[in-house]
């Protein structure tokens, strides 16, 4: 029976590093590809292109056409992280039977006229205008005089092991706890250490100190460059690390992996049991 007991170390909106401890490496890694590959997001799955002539609102013309080929630009739409409401659901399992609805379904929009460069930003939610794009600054494709661009596209829940688009964590890794022990009297940087790295302190006496480097801790590379020190490795604690590209905050994401490796395990416990 597993006790896993979770600590977090360093936490932000898009990144989180924290160790867990009572878990076998096999646990571990399950860990690691849950969050690399099955944390729902929204991504857009399927493009519109309007082709022919569109019309200003003064009456001028424009071609609907752009340098790049509508795959490229479909695939570029796609990799777009987008805020992702967990509470929707796939759409192969949701109750309008898979055609499409408000509950597992996001439409957008997007309407430029050259010349310009279109951005991310210019891709606009159909409703709630909370769901715009986490970042309004990626570029998408630049018109030129007489160029435009009219498409409509459907975003949907999917996951990482589907397409990369889906893929919510970025670096994903994970290292056992190390501890780092040096004798006071045959190294000189252990004070500079303990001063600006309060933190990283284990362990310390009279004769020596020991540093862990499970957090950031630039000084710590003069001791393992410069001074005789004694590392030690615990494969039973693991200090793990992951960003996200903002379609889900890092607490958000943690908590879901979590959950998803919880409600796996009990399965697999159940079948065994059968």
């Amino acid at each position: 029976m597993y006790n896993p007991k979770i600590k977090i170390l360093e936490i932000s909106e898009r990144y989180a590093k924290f160790e867990i401890s009572g878990i076998t490496p096999a646990i571990a890694n399950m860990l690691r590809r849950t969050l690399i590959a099955d944390i729902p997001k929204l991504a857009i799955h399927k493009v519109e292109f309007h082709h022919g002539q569109i019309r200003d609102s003064e009456g001028n013309v424009y071609d609907s056409s752009t340098p790049l080929f509508d795959e490229i630009i479909a695939h570029r739409l796609g990799l777009i992280p987008l805020p992702t409401d967990l509470t929707m659901n796939f759409r192969e399992e949701c109750t309008c039977g898979g055609v499409g609805c408000p509950n597992c379904t996001v439409v957008y929009s997007l309407h430029k006229l050259g010349p310009t460069t279109v951005y991310s930003g210019d891709l606009l939610p159909v409703g709630d205008k909370q769901l715009k794009p986490i970042d309004p600054l990626i570029p998408i494709v630049k018109l030129r005089e007489g160029q435009a661009i009219l498409i409509y596209a459907e975003a949907i829940l999917g996951t990482a092991k589907e397409h990369a688009k889906w893929q919510v964590t970025h670096g994903v890794s994970y290292k056992y706890h190390r501890e780092i022990t040096v004798q006071k009297a045959f190294c000189e940087y252990w004070e500079e250490v303990k001063k600006n790295c309060p933190k990283c302190i284990v362990y310390e006496d009279d004769e020596k100190i020991t540093f862990t480097d499970d957090y950031e801790c630039k000084e710590l590379a003069k001791i393992l460059s410069y001074c005789d020190y004694e590392i030690k490795e615990d494969d039973s604690r693991f200090v793990f690390q992951f960003e996200t590209d903002g379609s889900l905050t890092a607490e958000e994401t943690l908590r879901t992996a979590f959950k998803i490796l919880k409600e796996r395990l009990e399965k697999l416990r159940e079948s065994a049991s059968l």
